[in-house]
């Protein structure tokens, strides 16, 4: 009862600051940007500190290698994640742009304009980069935020956000933008969910356990990201040694981050040469490959696939494989088991380009270049608040625009109807 009667009163904090903070300045933001990736970095041994104790925590629990890299941060990491909010100062501010405008043959003047969401709930887990960056986009895009972190980053995501909220409040921010839920007890998602009283969406980030279940248990607007069970096909036209390239980096840079593939590809007609290649390239970044019947064939020390390794998002060094008879079979596979987050072809045929490109659902799509570049960075974008792999409100990496809706804005000289 009092951990809910604290997520209320977050809650409705943050919805009390929505108004204030919509009408801060481009240059009040950008001021608060600045000073709260100078507090990161000035107070970097006091977040490494609370850091060392989650991943002791998270080693004692038998965390996968994966996951700790993702939690882990050390002076480089944080210096990324300042600068991560540096940028976010330098990106063009949404808010009242224009976004039409038109005069009605009655004589009304209709224009729309971005202005915020609201209040912002982000249900997440392991990274702790991911509070920066949310905070600093929803703070740009003039939002405020409710985070609610997994427990295995409660120590270092509660540090971080606190040091983010003090430093932008001193800034001029309103009190109470930022919101930390510091209670682990797993009953308050739950209930975070039902707030519709204060929050206007939900964005959850995370594995897809925990995207399922806020998508299927959410009566607040949920914007469904991250789950990426990603692919690469390996067309018979494709350059083998480009393909060998994108598929080592598509799997091995980050292997626990939502736009490495899990599920690599091959035309038959390329697979006596290209399976063995890969593997052996691949086994010296010691991926696991588990193999169809049909791969095994060439490839008869890979582990057998079965059914579920198609339909699995490993987050770590794994990766199926199967061969396919055409790109037409390659482009049913993906559709059946993919999560329409990142495909790429490798292939040198341009009808085949256009083929995979018009008939793969999902939200990036590329032609010989790697999954990896999914990413609001990588996009022009800035930091990202997440991929979002549905249809509505938005699709792909999210920036700040995606943060905003619109207001249509009216003027008439009496006009009725």
């Amino acid at each position: 009862m009092e951990n809910t009667l604290l997520l209320n009163e977050q809650a409705g904090a943050a919805q009390a600051a929505v108004n204030e903070l919509a009408g801060l300045s481009t240059l009040e933001k950008n001021k608060a940007l600045s000073d709260m990736a100078d507090t990161l970095e000035h107070r970097q041994r006091l977040i490494l500190a609370e850091n060392q104790i989650d991943l002791t925590n998270s080693r004692n629990k038998n965390l996968s290698a994966a996951m700790l890299d993702r939690l882990m941060l050390n002076e480089e990491r944080i210096h990324q994640i300042a600068d991560g909010l540096r940028k976010i100062a330098a990106l063009p501010d949404p808010v009242g742009s224009g976004l039409m405008e038109v005069k009605r043959p009655n004589g009304l003047d209709i224009r729309a304009v971005r202005v915020p969401l609201g209040v912002v709930g982000i249900i997440y887990e392991a990274r702790p980069n991911v509070t920066a960056d949310v905070v600093g986009l929803c703070i740009k895009s003039g939002n405020a935020v409710l985070l609610r972190g997994g427990s295995e980053a409660v120590n270092t995501n509660k540090i971080i956000s606190s040091m983010l909220a003090a430093a932008a409040y001193s800034a001029g921010v309103p009190e109470g933008s930022i919101q930390f839920i510091d209670p682990t007890d797993r009953s308050l998602v739950t209930e975070m969910l039902h707030l519709r009283k204060y929050i206007d969406v939900i964005i959850p980030r995370g594995g897809s356990n925990l995207i399922k279940y806020v998508v299927d248990n959410s009566t607040v607007p949920v914007i469904e990201t991250g789950a990426g069970i990603c692919h690469a096909f390996i067309d018979k036209s494709a350059d083998k040694d480009m393909a060998a390239n994108i598929v080592i980096n598509a799997k091995t840079s980050r292997p626990a981050v939502c736009n490495t593939i899990e599920t690599l590809l091959v035309h038959r007609d390329i697979a006596k040469d290209f399976l063995p290649l890969i593997a052996d390239k691949l086994s010296k970044y010691n991926v696991e490959m588990r193999g169809c019947e049909r791969t095994r064939a060439f490839c008869p020390d890979m582990a057998p696939a079965g059914e579920e390794d198609w339909a699995t998002e490993y987050h770590d060094l794994i990766l199926s494989i199967k061969l396919v008879d055409d790109i037409n079979a390659a482009v049913s596979h993906i559709n059946t088991y993919g999560t329409k987050h990142s495909e790429v072809i490798v292939t040198n045929d341009y009808a085949s380009a256009q083929f995979f490109q018009n008939k793969i659902d999902a939200a990036a799509v590329y032609v010989n270049a790697s999954t990896r570049f999914t990413d609001g960075f990588e996009f022009g974008f800035g930091a990202e608040i997440g991929i979002s792999t549905q249809k509505l409100h938005a699709r792909g990496p999210m920036g700040l625009n995606a943060l905003t809706t619109m207001k249509y804005l009216i003027n008439g000289s009496g006009q009725i109807r």
